[in-house]
């Protein structure tokens, strides 16, 4: 099977089928729906990733059926969270979001397809590292992440679990031939 990846254009109706497939994977994941503070990006997706410069999101695609399989959003880091001030600015760190694998697709390198273009693009705006949260309770998420290179730096003891976590971009540069990856995975 192919895999297309590409960004996410202000199109309203892929927006509307990628909001529709993030919500479906947080009830999922994590049984509930909507929560107005803690999805504002998803319902304005383009203003948290497609206008800004910095910022993205990427969209794969199953190529033969055209459904959408697997998100991921980087943008420059813009949480207040206290044990972080001054330690992250959104001028030299990027921060992860939305990585979803539809679950028929999982454990065949997609997820780490989709984290190796996030973190080309973050490269190429000269970010100097990325930030994300996650929490203990998905299941393999902390493994995946260590796996990526990222190190844990708060672990918040918290009852979602949350565990803050970043990595230092090494700053190579890669050049990308266009805004679409074409991959070929075995399932």
């Amino acid at each position: 099977m192919n895999v297309i990846i590409k960004e996410l254009s202000n199109d309203k109706n892929l927006i509307k089928n990628v909001q529709e497939f993030l919500f479906y994977q947080i009830e999922k994941e994590f049984g509930y729906g909507y929560v107005p503070e803690w999805h504002q990006d998803i319902i304005d997706l383009e203003n948290y990733y497609i206008n800004p410069e910095r910022n993205n999101f990427f969209v794969a695609f199953n190529s033969k059926t055209n459904e959408i399989i697997a998100t991921i959003g980087i943008r420059a880091y813009d949480k207040d969270f206290t044990e972080f001030k001054n330690i992250y600015s959104s001028k030299s760190t990027s921060s992860i979001w939305r990585l979803f694998v539809d679950e028929k697709y999982r454990r065949c390198g997609l997820a780490s397809k989709m984290f190796g273009v996030a973190e080309t693009f973050a490269n190429q705006q000269d970010y100097d590292f990325i930030y994300l949260h996650t929490h203990r309770t998905l299941n393999g998420a902390l493994e995946f992440w260590t796996k990526m290179g990222f190190v844990i730096t708060i672990d918040a003891g918290d009852e979602l679990e949350t565990v803050h976590m970043d990595k230092k971009i090494m700053g190579i540069e890669i050049t990308s031939p266009s805004s679409t990856f074409n991959y070929a995975l075995e399932l």
